[in-house]
């Protein structure tokens, strides 16, 4: 039976991750066919992390009172229902319209179901979690890449939605082994949610340490993902499909890590895999400054996924054990709150560095993102433990 709602929860975190990469895969057959500037991308993509983040914010108080299994079933036939709009959309209004549900549902989506497994399961099935979005985030290039081989953006988004639709009849069927779920949990497993009001977090050096680790985790694995391409054409010289390729790379590196993270959570601790992942982060991020050939800078992308793969899924983990899991649903909601920020505007941050200055400022930029992450994490570490040994929240 848990076993039976781990699978269901993979499923749809798969379908968590099939809609990030879809605009992007669209985007090049959408913006002729809708008679919109190239630029219009943005402000669609804006309006997708900006209503998550507005999820996250609101997630906490939806799910300790309806409960995880109906916000994760409503809320991925509100997705599916913003994908079916997509491929329906004549006019960039629309875009805009249905980028709404597509945001909303993914930040209630991926707060309710991390708390759910960082809470009730282990260490390596969160690692694991973080790889099915991985698959998803790779399913919607394919599916997008045979559409368009037709001529039709939009067959490519009809897709999607069945791809949708179909696991959010799962997520529908499977409502009552939640409940069964809930029962066969160990005693431990059994408790009250609390809901933790922002007023009460913020006062807590340890939660807004978290914010700032979650904060810049996020802005460089999307930094990364945004800008490596431009980057490596603009700054380095290299060719597009030459740099298309490095970005593949370096969402195989990235899921690589979280899968490499789990096989590793029964011996090493959370604790020291981050520790590993930010050497490796460190690495790559050093070879983005050295004068080495244009292939070595691409593989420098390829170290920084792999080392930041890991940095989430741990430290969504140990929430629950830090802070305990009575308000962990509110806390973790909050650290998606802060990772969506920094998705929202650290990518566009760097976009105006890149004008006024020059695509070369990649390596500064990241190094400081790297920095503030690492800081920020070692503080947390040292204050969560501190609060875990007083049981302030006892």
């Amino acid at each position: 039976m848990i076993t039976l709602l781990l699978i269901i929860i993979y499923i749809t975190f798969i379908g968590l991750g099939t809609p990030d990469s879809a605009i992007g895969s669209a985007w090049p057959a959408i913006y002729p066919d809708l008679g919109i500037p190239v630029g219009y991308s943005g402000f669609v993509t804006a309006l997708i992390s900006l209503f998550t983040s507005l999820a996250s914010f609101f997630s906490a108080r939806l799910i300790n009172r309806f409960g995880t299994g109906v916000v994760t079933a409503v809320s991925t036939f509100m997705t599916a229902g913003a994908l079916i709009g997509f491929a329906l959309a004549d006019s960039f209004i629309w875009l805009c319209v249905f980028a709404v549900p597509t945001g909303f549902g993914a930040g209630a989506i991926d707060a309710a179901l991390n708390n759910y497994v960082a809470v009730h399961f282990k260490s390596r099935h969160m690692s694991f979690l973080h790889c099915a979005y991985g698959i998803g985030v790779a399913i919607s290039p394919f599916i997008f890449s045979f559409a368009l081989k037709n001529g039709d953006w939009r067959l490519g988004y009809r897709i999607v939605f069945y791809v949708q639709l179909f696991i959010a009849a799962v997520t529908l069927a499977a409502l009552p082994l939640w409940k069964k779920a809930a029962v066969l949990q160990p005693k431990e497993d059994n408790f009250t949610p609390r809901t933790l009001s922002y007023r009460e977090m913020i006062k807590m050096p340890a939660v807004r340490a978290g914010w700032l680790a979650f904060f810049a985790t996020c802005a460089l694995e999307f930094t990364c993902d945004h800008w490596c391409c431009t980057y490596l054409v603009g700054a380095e010289g290299a060719t597009a499909d030459v740099a298309a390729r490095f970005l593949t790379f370096y969402y195989v590196g990235m899921t690589s890590g979280r899968f490499l993270s789990g096989l590793l959570a029964s011996k090493l601790s959370n604790k020291t895999i981050i520790c590993a992942g930010y050497s490796a982060v460190f690495i790559g991020i050093l070879l983005l400054f050295l004068p080495v050939p244009v292939t070595v800078k691409g593989i420098a992308f390829i170290i920084i996924g792999l080392g930041n793969g890991p940095t989430f899924p741990n430290l969504i983990f140990l929430t629950p054990v830090y802070f305990g899991k009575e308000v962990s649903q509110s806390l973790i909601s909050s650290n998606m709150l802060a990772c969506n920020i920094g998705i929202l505007i650290m990518p566009p941050v760097f976009g105006f560095l890149a004008q006024g200055i020059s695509l070369s400022a990649f390596p500064f930029f990241a190094a400081a993102m790297f920095a503030l992450m690492a800081c920020a994490t070692a503080v947390y570490f040292k204050r969560a433990k501190k609060l875990s040994e007083n049981s302030l929240l006892g």
